[in-house]
C-alpha cells in the first residue's frame, strides 16, 4: 500500500506541473476540439508505455549513462519542440476552428503529436527510471510491478480526462477565443522555451 500511495502522489505531481505535455495537449485540445485533445492524451499515454517499457528492461539506465543516446534524444525533442512553437507563433489570429472531420487521418495526426511530444522527452525517460528504482526494486514481485504500472496509468489517464473535458467547455473556449492571438503567442512561446530548456538541460 505504502509503494502505491507513493506511486500515485509522484504521477499525479508530475501531471499537473506544467510541462509538454501539458502544453501541446493544451494547444491540440483548444485548436481541434476535444477529439484532438482526447487523441493527443492518448499518444502521450502511449508514449509513457514505451518510456516504462525500455526501463523495465534496462535500456532507460544506459541512456541516462550515455553522452551520445541521450544527446541525441534530447536534441531531436527540442527541435520538435520548437517546431511546433514556431508553428503556433505563425498560426493565424481567427477562432480556434474545432475540426468536424472524424477521419483515421486527422485522428493520427493528433495521435502522433502526442506520441513524438512524449516519446522524445528525455524526462521522461529520467522519471520512470528514476521511479523504478525508488519504487520498483529487483525484490519487487510481478503483480505488484504491474499493480504500480496499472495505478499510473490509471491516474495519469484520469487526469487527461479531466482536463481535456474541463478545457473544452464553452464558457473557458470563449474566454481563450476573446485573446487568441495572445494565447497563439503564450503556448508558441512556451513550446520553444520548453524546448530550449529540454536542449540545455544535463544528465
Amino acid at each position: 500500500m505504502e509503494q502505491i500511495l507513493v506511486v500515485i502522489g509522484i504521477t499525479f505531481l508530475v501531471m499537473v506541473s506544467p510541462g509538454p505535455d501539458l502544453v501541446i495537449v493544451t494547444r491540440n485540445t483548444l485548436v481541434g476540439g476535444r477529439a484532438a485533445g482526447l487523441w493527443s492524451s492518448l499518444g502521450v499515454l502511449v508514449g509513457n508505455a514505451v518510456h516504462m517499457t525500455y526501463c523495465l528492461l534496462g535500456i532507460g539506465w544506459l541512456i541516462s549513462q550515455s553522452i551520445v543516446a541521450f544527446s541525441v534524444l534530447k536534441f531531436a525533442g527540442a527541435a520538435y519542440l520548437i517546431y511546433l512553437g514556431i508553428a503556433t507563433l505563425r498560426a493565424d489570429d481567427s477562432s480556434f476552428e474545432v475540426t468536424s472531420d472524424s477521419s483515421g487521418t486527422s485522428d493520427e495526426k493528433w495521435f502522433v503529436q502526442g506520441l513524438l511530444n512524449n516519446v522524445l522527452n528525455p524526462k521522461g525517460s529520467l522519471f520512470y527510471l528514476g521511479v523504478f528504482t525508488m519504487v520498483i526494486t529487483p525484490e519487487t514481485s510481478l503483480s505488484m510491478t504491474l499493480t504500480l504500472i496499472l495505478c499510473m496509468k490509471l491516474v495519469s489517464s484520469t487526469f487527461w480526462l479531466v482536463f481535456v473535458y474541463t478545457l473544452d467547455q464553452p464558457i473557458v473556449r470563449r474566454v481563450l477565443e476573446r485573446s487568441q492571438r495572445t494565447v497563439n503567442r503564450v503556448f508558441g512561446a512556451l513550446l520553444i522555451g520548453l524546448g530550449l530548456r529540454i536542449a540545455a538541460m544535463e544528465r
